[in-house]
């Protein structure tokens, strides 16, 4: 039963009808009943929550995700690894944005077919998609817009919007269940619950590209002056928007290496290292071996050279994680490739890899 939680909003008293139709008439027969819907919330109250009818009688549930990357060339089989990490930073996940986005051209062709079409699907999903989870919707478009502009703390958020921080727990939390949302903390975090160092960050890499390019450009797109905004997208996407997904593609990549070996044991958990200096988009800790891997991911046009590295290297002296007892390893992604002279001294390190996108 697809969308069921339309028949629960038409009919509240369904719910209480299925459970006596389950427990009286298919229970006992050879049945599989899957009920699929596409509203978080809804469906959780109405088939998970307590308080629902049908609480305590499913076998499993599965809260889909969004598809991964390393499937992702198998919408694009024709594509380069670059132009696949481009289309991705855009659509994420989601089969319906693939779709759209498969009909041929380069990025920005269809950026402007589906996007900045005012006539297009993706024009304004993000409020249609708010509007069928939540009903302040206003609230929720003010969180996201001050996190999109850089707010990343719970103080600067609130300073922004001028609330205090207590009000937009219950927000923020909806935003999370609904994966638009998430908190980070430093890997090297022992009571990531309980760290000060929490930064919000919008996970949902379409709606992240939405509020950085077309919300604050509204105005244009209304009056019919789209080219002013595909100019801005054109000058800021690869580096104000691709290459910070770039950084959870090859964090996606890590554990794809961690299981297959890459190192001489199995780091627990990743994520990314900052304080108040420095910042490092990978850091991979095993706490059982004090073993500590720490990367950086360069989605440039020209080979990554020295320099990043020694840098890498320098700010590893500031990540305070077991300092005395520890193995630090190194690991650099880059989407156009290495120099010579960091790949001949990789080649002599066992504690420092290269991962070229390229290839």
């Amino acid at each position: 039963m697809d969308e069921f939680q339309y028949i629960g909003r038409a009919n509240p008293a369904f719910p209480s009808v299925f459970q006596r139709i389950w427990e009286e008439q298919l229970k006992g027969r050879s049945v599989m009943v899957i009920l699929c819907g596409s509203l978080v919330s809804m469906m959780e109250s109405q088939t998970l929550s307590y308080h629902s009818p049908l609480y305590g009688r499913r076998t499993a549930q599965i809260r889909l995700k969004q598809i991964p990357f390393r499937y992702y060339h198998e919408f694009f089989p024709n594509k380069s690894r670059r132009e696949l990490i481009e289309m991705y930073s855009v659509t994420g996940g989601v089969p319906k944005y693939i779709e759209l986005f498969s009909e041929g051209g380069n990025i920005y062709d269809a950026i402007r077919r589906n996007i900045l079409n005012r006539s297009g699907y993706l024009y304004q999903e993000p409020r249609f998609l708010l509007q069928q989870e939540v009903s302040e919707v206003g609230s929720y478009f003010s969180i996201i817009r001050a996190i999109a502009a850089g707010n990343s703390k719970l103080s600067a958020i609130s300073s922004v919007l001028e609330v205090k921080a207590t009000g937009l727990t219950k927000y923020l939390k909806t935003l999370m269940d609904l994966d638009i949302l998430t908190r980070e903390v430093p890997v090297t975090e022992e009571q990531p619950d309980k760290s000060k160092k929490g930064l919000y960050r919008i996970t949902d890499n379409y709606i992240r590209f939405w509020f950085a390019f077309l919300y604050p450009n509204m105005g244009f797109l209304e009056s019919g002056n789209e080219e002013i905004v595909m100019d801005k997208i054109q000058k800021g996407l690869t580096r104000g928007h691709t290459a910070f997904v770039y950084e959870d593609v090859c964090r996606e990549r890590m554990w794809e290496l961690n299981v297959a070996g890459c190192w001489p044991f199995h780091f627990t958990r990743i994520g990314r290292w900052w304080d108040n200096k420095n910042e490092i988009d990978i850091a991979a800790v095993d706490p059982e071996g004090n073993n500590l891997i720490l990367g950086e991911c360069k989605f440039w046009q020209n080979p990554v050279d020295m320099d990043v590295f020694r840098n890498l290297e320098k700010k590893a002296g500031s990540v305070p994680w077991r300092r005395e007892r520890r193995n630090v390893w190194y690991v650099l992604f880059s989407a156009a490739g290495f120099t010579v002279e960091l790949k001949e001294l990789a080649a002599g390190r066992d504690d420092l890899l290269l991962f070229d996108e390229l290839a």
